[in-house]
């Protein structure tokens, strides 16, 4: 009896298994059908890029040998033991060649242009797949080639245009990154290592991301999208075919792929692609201030509730934000009435709103709110201090001395005020904060610097809290920093 209802149960399970099973396997051929699809409708507009190019660098002639011919380990092993006093050793500067380069990329078309006398289409890629190019071509998946010219190129976003002689070419339309979550399915689709026109599959991993250092104007969407070299330039599309980025770089210890790929919004691109495609060139919006991300201790050190908001270190003189008010020490909430995210971000939307308007900024000022206007400047290239005493902090680590003109020209320092620090212990909370040789102290706890006996002052009076604020300059750039003891 046990026996038979054991049965009666397996005819009862076994047909609800299979179900799930068959419908798990038809949900997984559904999501291959819709990469499948993504596949066949962005291909035609992707492009493989090849570029010609010829550098210059140094020609170095082998040396004249008593065995008639090369010396039999090279020049390098000779001089290193007898100099540039050799005989037969070049005394000139060595004279130059030129090397022939050829690499490669991808890119994708955005726009078409038609006209009574000619055609033109144009193709998104990154810059550094086109900088120094003196011959550019691009295949289309149909077999297709026409040779490029440059339209123009941004190397601070690394975003650049290409314009063929063509009409009628399928452009991907693009779509709005700023709608895009994390986790969503995207497609890179591009030309790693040569292979034309390979599809790769992952998701969202992250957004948002600045500081990598890739270029100057960063924003980037992360993803595991499997990007390779030369898929540099290529889209990194949703699944309604739409662009949301131009795939640009990737984190790897190897040179391959390892997870972690970087993207251009498109949102960013799209401005940029306009200017580059109407003016050959990119105008950005300036305010004139050094800003820096507002964290908790910093939060603490300037009597804010909230961390939110990106901190002004510096104002520039005779620059918009100081006509506008602006001042050291507030901290920037919201741009055009909407919440700032971090400090890229804001200089992004800065960079992009068209010199001459004038846009609102909210900001926390000793902390009260303020609305203040401010008419947004134009981005230029140029744009982007007797006998002395030394002072030493156990607590910090490090040792000032008040400046001096000697002081001044040892360290490139061009301030006049301040202290600037002579020396920094190996492992102390200065030298885990980024302070080094060289650094100029400016203020402590908001209180200006201008010699040892300041800071001294300003440290006593600080160790009761065990925490310091001090307004640091290295180079051009100036920053605050909060040490915790």
């Amino acid at each position: 009896m046990k026996y038979n209802r054991f049965l009666l149960c397996l005819i009862f399970i076994t047909p609800a298994y299979v179900y799930a099973l068959d419908g798990g396997v038809n949900s997984l051929r559904q999501t291959g059908k819709a990469f499948a699809e993504v596949a066949r409708t962005v291909s035609p507009s992707v492009v493989f890029i090849q570029v010609e190019s010829s550098l210059s660098e140094p020609k170095t002639p082998l040396l004249p040998t008593p065995f008639g011919g090369e010396w039999p380990f090279g020049d390098d092993l000779f001089k290193r033991f007898f100099g540039d006093q050799l005989p037969g050793l070049p005394r000139s500067p060595a004279p130059r060649q030129r090397r022939h380069s050829v690499g490669q990329g991808s890119g994708f078309v955005f726009m078409s242009k038609g006209g009574l006398l000619s055609n033109k289409t144009y193709i998104l890629t990154n810059n550094h797949v086109v900088e120094h190019a003196e011959k550019i071509q691009v295949k289309f998946q149909n077999g297709h080639e026409f040779d490029a010219k440059i339209t123009g190129t941004d190397p601070k976003s690394d975003v650049a245009v290409i314009e063929i002689k063509a009409g009628e070419l399928p452009a991907l339309p693009l779509g709005n990154s700023a709608e895009l979550e994390v986790g969503e399915w995207v497609v890179a689709i591009g030309n790693p290592f040569g292979l034309s026109h390979t599809l790769t599959v992952g998701v969202v991993s992250a957004k948002g991301r600045t500081g990598i250092g890739i270029s100057d104007y960063e924003d980037f969407i992360q993803t595991d999208a499997a990007i390779n070299p030369g898929n540099s330039g290529g889209p990194l599309v949703n699944l309604d075919g739409q662009a949301i980025g131009i795939n640009t770089a990737i984190f790897s210890r190897s040179g391959g792929y390892m997870g972690v790929g970087f993207a251009i919004p498109i949102n960013l691109v799209k401005s940029i692609a306009q200017q580059l495609v109407d003016h050959g060139e990119v105008t950005r919006g300036y305010i004139g201030v050094v800003i820096q991300a507002l964290t908790p201790e910093l939060a603490k050190s300037f009597n804010i509730e909230q961390s939110q908001g990106i901190l002004i270190a510096e104002v520039t003189e005779d620059s918009p934000a100081e006509k506008a008010g602006l001042q050291q020490g507030d901290v920037i909430i919201a741009y055009r009435n909407e919440k700032v995210t971090n400090v890229g971000d804001l200089r992004n939307r800065i960079a992009l709103t068209e010199p001459g308007k004038r846009e609102s900024l909210s900001i926390l000022r000793n902390g009260k709110h303020k609305i203040l206007n401010i008419t947004i400047g134009k981005l230029s290239k140029d744009k982007l201090t007797t006998l002395s005493s030394t002072q030493s902090s156990d607590e910090l680590g490090l040792t000032v001395q008040t400046m001096t003109s000697q002081l001044a020209e040892q360290f490139g320092i061009k301030e006049d005020k301040g202290v600037v620090v002579t020396k920094v212990e190996f492992g102390s909370i200065a030298a885990s904060a980024g302070i080094h040789l060289g650094s100029l102290i400016l203020q402590v706890d908001r209180q200006p610097i201008n010699n040892v006996e300041d800071f001294q002052r300003a440290v006593k009076k600080s160790r009761a809290d065990k925490q310091i604020l001090l307004l640091v300059r290295d180079g051009n750039n100036q920053r605050y920093i909060v040490l915790s003891w």
